[in-house]
């Protein structure tokens, strides 16, 4: 379905200027369709509207645009830039979108007087050396892992490091030297390790090696068998790990992009070198428009990659297609970076090597996506057949409860479109005000705050499944009786059955409470299973964490007007945790800063 837009192009065309910037395509709704970027905006513009258009995406968008507007800028980097930026605000129907810009994961090994190794992802405001960008957070917790087998650094907390009175289970298995208890380790041992560990991230694995063999004889000459003995496990370790663990090459630092498009999906296959070290690769799939060119795609995809402000910019990225600007685009990248960033196409020796593995990685996950939309496509038809719907379902959504014993009650919200799991919707709520392990009242408030300030029609299901039976559809119906909107989504329960074995479910359905018999092999049960399981899933992530944070957390901290000044009063004066719970009211008003009536409040709080 297209608008009937009219728009008098040439009257806007008229008054343009001929500077660089950037200009947005609206629809009758007044939606942003499309963001551009022009270094002559006159001459740009004027091109969508010749009489003989070849692109069957460029004629649909024409069509439909209702109004024009631009903005201009002083350079084309900037232009660059703010495409970016309204591609990213608007996320235009018509533009290419890369659906993941999380910043990625980095080791910080920090500047304290005992070094500590952590991930750290966003901006890098600690103080400490930087390692990466790695492709996931599991790429950086398996190298942490590895690192805490070959050097004994600390991972832990700063206040479980500062807290500790005697060595953890962690320097029981010899994985930390335990620099937090004086006299395990010596400042010039501990410093050691720590620079090991920094040649070792940077790549430098044989000068670590030689370093420890060193330190290995000089031990055994010395008599101090115990140490060399360690040594010897630590270099064993390390060239284990040489030879399974990381790809390794000449360059120091490069990203190498394979690219693959086919049947209007695009993947793109990224390589990140650093330090010598092929740190992991990642997958993407950008959201492509109908009809774009490859090359128009992949150049959207690297500029959102690098412009969105939280990656690490090389010195070198190797491409598998030429760019339109490429002189352009790497001066943008440069002013990013703060360093000269260059493009390599046709590659020859590693680089061409890399880019050859990137390339067919690319078509790998370009055919399993594939794979997996077409059986993705293929449940939603059985569903629509099996629920005898007239319309194709666009959007699912289910809800799960999760708790311990009812204490830290958690909702979950997952939501599937046509392509499977939209995550960028998922929603979870922390449920307060209930009797605890009452699942119908949890799920109750859960449905209520999701759907009481609905306003984008887009936003209602056509399907929402309920985990439980009877009396959390119960629920649902409540919450849907007075509906305001004209779209109403279909009440589903998903009862797991006496033996709550998958492909035993229960399907009821609201209103009637007819159930919905389907066989375990159904395509259809399989994607209600999936759905269903996710949101367990995502509840069951969530209240781990709240339970979690609620056991490390001091009782103190919950206390109404009670702040961490108050707290540490509290704990320096009467001499710690125990005593603060056993003072009486009048006790705790002798401490600095609390008054008789705060002092009060403080006992029954605790007590009561």
């Amino acid at each position: 379905m297209t608008d009937s837009a009219s728009f008098d192009h040439q009257a806007f065309i008229k008054n343009l200027t001929p500077q660089p910037g950037v200009y947005r395509m609206y629809n009758l709704k007044g939606e942003v369709i499309y963001v551009g970027k022009a270094r002559n905006l006159k001459k740009r513009v004027a091109s969508y509207f010749r009489a003989n258009l070849d692109s069957v995406k460029t004629q649909s968008l024409v069509r439909q645009i209702a109004s024009m507007d631009v903005t201009v800028t002083h350079t084309e980097t900037e232009a660059f830039i703010l495409e970016n930026n309204y591609i990213k605000k608007y996320k235009p129907r018509y533009n290419v979108l890369l659906r993941d810009d999380k910043s990625y994961p980095f080791i910080l090994l920090s500047e304290h007087e005992h070094p500590r190794l952590t991930v750290h992802r966003g901006p890098r405001k600690k103080k400490g050396e930087y390692f990466g960008p790695y492709p996931s957070a599991s790429a950086v917790r398996e190298s942490l892992r590895t690192m805490q087998k070959l050097f004994p650094i600390r991972q832990c907390e700063d206040s479980y490091y500062k807290a500790r009175t005697r060595p953890c289970l962690q320097y029981q298995l010899k994985r930390c030297a335990g620099p937090c208890v004086e006299g395990l380790v010596s400042e010039e041992e501990y410093a050691q390790q720590v620079q090991l560990a920094r040649l070792f991230l940077k790549g430098r694995n044989a000068e670590v090696i030689d370093t420890l063999v060193k330190k290995m004889e000089q031990a055994s000459l010395d008599l101090r068998f115990e140490a060399a003995a360690r040594y010897r496990d630590q270099i064993s370790a390390l060239r284990k790990v040489q030879e399974q663990q990381w790809v390794s090459g000449d360059q120091p630092e490069m990203d190498v992009f394979g690219f693959a498009y086919k049947n209007g999906i695009a993947s793109v296959q990224g390589f990140f070198i650093r330090d010598n070290k092929l740190l992991g690769s990642k997958s993407f799939f950008p959201r492509v428009p109908g009809e774009a060119e490859p090359a128009e795609v992949f150049q959207s995809f690297i500029l959102q990659f690098y412009l969105s402000g939280n990656k690490s910019i090389p010195r070198q990225i190797v491409l598998p297609l030429a760019l339109n600007e490429p002189d352009a685009i790497a001066e943008v990248l440069s002013k990013q970076a703060g360093h000269n960033v260059k493009f390599f196409q046709g590659a020859r020796d590693e680089k061409r090597r890399y880019l050859d593995l990137a390339n067919t990685n690319a078509m790998n996950a370009l055919e399993t996506q594939q794979s997996n939309q077409k059986s993705v496509f293929a449940r939603f038809l059985e569903l629509e057949q099996v629920l005898e719907l007239d319309n194709p379902i666009q959007r699912m959504e289910c809800f799960d409860i999760s708790h311990t014993s009812g204490q830290q009650t958690v909702a979950s919200c997952v939501v599937f479109n046509r392509e499977g799991p939209f995550k960028s919707d998922y929603r979870r709520y922390n449920i307060e005000g209930v009797t605890p392990g009452d699942d119908y009242a949890a799920m109750g408030q859960a449905l209520k705050r999701r759907y009481r300030n609905i306003k984008d029609p887009a936003k209602i299901p056509d399907i929402l499944f309920i985990d439980g039976g009877k009396g959390q559809l119960a629920q649902a119906e409540e919450c849907f009786e007075d509906w305001p909107h004209e779209k109403m989504p279909m009440l589903i329960g998903v009862a797991k059955g006496t033996s709550r074995k998958p492909g035993l479910e229960t399907l009821i359905l609201a209103g009637s409470h007819a159930t919905i018999p389907l066989n375990a092999d159904s395509s259809a049960l399989h994607l209600i299973q999936h759905i269903r399981d996710e949101a367990h899933r995502f509840a069951i992530t969530g209240h781990r964490n709240r339970r979690q944070k609620a056991k490390t957390q001091s009782r103190l901290e919950s206390i109404p007007g009670v702040g961490a000044k108050r707290r540490q009063s509290m704990l320096k004066y009467l001499g710690g945790m125990q005593e603060v719970l056993k003072a009486s009211a009048s006790e705790l008003a002798k401490v600095p800063g609390i008054s008789a009536e705060l002092a009060e409040d403080i006992y029954q709080y605790l007590h009561h």
